[in-house]
């Protein structure tokens, strides 16, 4: 319990008591500073990579796509698909190709893998059908036909509209264009040579109004062909079409007592309305583009037609023919028009050596197939 002894602070420990303490502590202070500068180019390397920019991802590719967006790729673009040509050639098309469709009427018994847009083909909505691309061909069917319909309607939608489809693949760039014409754009007359080629000038309206626009159409497939040869432009034009289809030839054949004119019996041409599908079909090709006639399996005189679907014919002079088809079609009672009276009166028949040569094209159906496909086919 003597003398006590004091013990040194907290502080008094901390502080060097000699100058061998002071050395070591400045000895670890410079260890420790050479530690931290090996460091630094590390942690300045980690901060580098942490302030640069992810790597960008692969994109992954989309997993679906729209149904109508996958049917325009490579697909092709029938107008007047609802046609009865319309419909026999979508349904050939669409079991190797995609098919869209542009036809103002309903189109019924549609195939599921064919895109039909039901507009008119003059309206704005058809550039939005061509904007969405992956069209590679376009076949027009959509011309009016109708003899009642107005002057006025009949430009409006042949020649208007054509004009406004023919817009859209210069803009769009579409690569083929098919135009179905008709051999009535030369037109019957007792001047004609035995065989018509494709040279041949177009004198069909000179005495059937109705036929203009026709005419006029297949001028613009022909000025379009000359203007755009990137675009592959085939003009087709067939004799007499027989089938299902609702034309001139067709109805005038299912007439019960067809009417003739006394002391003619002029040879014409027919061909079934399935071998013009296989015909565009065979324009559709790559490569494949002119004009080209189409012919069935050969002429036949017209009392050979009727003879085939066992027809009376009421032979009428012609003025008295001209005189009642004109009260006829006044009153409604026909839907023969009084000009369709030269095609069973004067010849209008065609070469298709260029069509046999380039497009390969052979019918597959004989006359009397053609001819009663009239009745057969409805």
């Amino acid at each position: 319990m003597g003398s006590s002894t004091k013990r040194p602070s907290a502080r008094a420990r901390k502080t060097p008591s000699n100058g061998a303490t002071a050395t070591s502590a400045e000895a670890g202070e410079a260890k420790a500073k050479r530690a931290s500068a090996r460091r630094a180019p590390a942690a300045k390397a980690r901060a580098v990579q942490v302030s640069s920019p992810p790597k960008p991802r692969a994109r992954r590719p989309a997993a679906s796509r729209d149904a109508h967006a996958e049917a325009r790729d490579g697909a092709v673009l029938v107008t007047g698909i609802c046609g009865r040509l319309g419909q026999l050639l979508a349904r050939r098309l669409h079991r190797h190709d995609r098919v869209i469709g542009i036809d103002r009427r309903p189109f019924h018994g549609r195939p599921k893998d064919v895109v039909h847009h039901q507009v008119d083909l003059r309206r704005k909505k058809t550039r939005d059908i061509f904007r969405a691309g992956g069209i590679r061909a376009v076949v027009h069917l959509g011309i009016m036909h109708d003899p009642r319909a107005s002057a006025k309607e009949h430009h409006s939608w042949n020649v208007v509209a054509f004009q406004k489809l023919l817009d859209a693949l210069i803009q769009f760039g579409v690569p083929k264009l098919v135009v179905l014409s008709s051999a009535n754009v030369y037109g019957p007359s007792p001047d004609n040579p035995q065989f018509l080629t494709e040279e041949a000038p177009l004198l069909g309206a000179q005495h059937f109004s109705a036929i203009r626009d026709l005419v006029e159409v297949d001028m613009l497939a022909q000025s379009f062909f000359w203007r755009h040869p990137d675009t592959e432009t085939v003009v087709l034009r067939p004799c007499h079409i027989l089938g299902g289809v609702k034309n001139a030839p067709s109805n005038y054949l299912r007439l019960e007592r067809p009417m003739t004119v006394m002391g003619f019996d002029p040879m014409v041409q027919v061909i079934h309305e399935r071998d013009v599908v296989e015909a565009i079909q065979l324009a559709l090709a790559p490569g494949v583009r002119g004009i080209f006639n189409l012919r069935g399996p050969g002429e036949v005189p017209m009392s050979r037609v009727m003879k085939i679907l066992g027809k009376r014919t009421q032979p009428v002079p012609g003025p008295v023919a001209t005189a009642v088809l004109d009260r006829l079609w006044r009153y409604r009672m026909t839907s023969f028009p009084t000009p369709e009276l030269d095609h069973i009166r004067y010849v209008c028949m065609v070469d298709d050596t260029r069509a046999r040569e380039v497009l390969g094209f052979r019918p597959r159906f004989g006359l009397e197939e053609t001819v009663r496909a009239v009745e057969h086919e409805r």
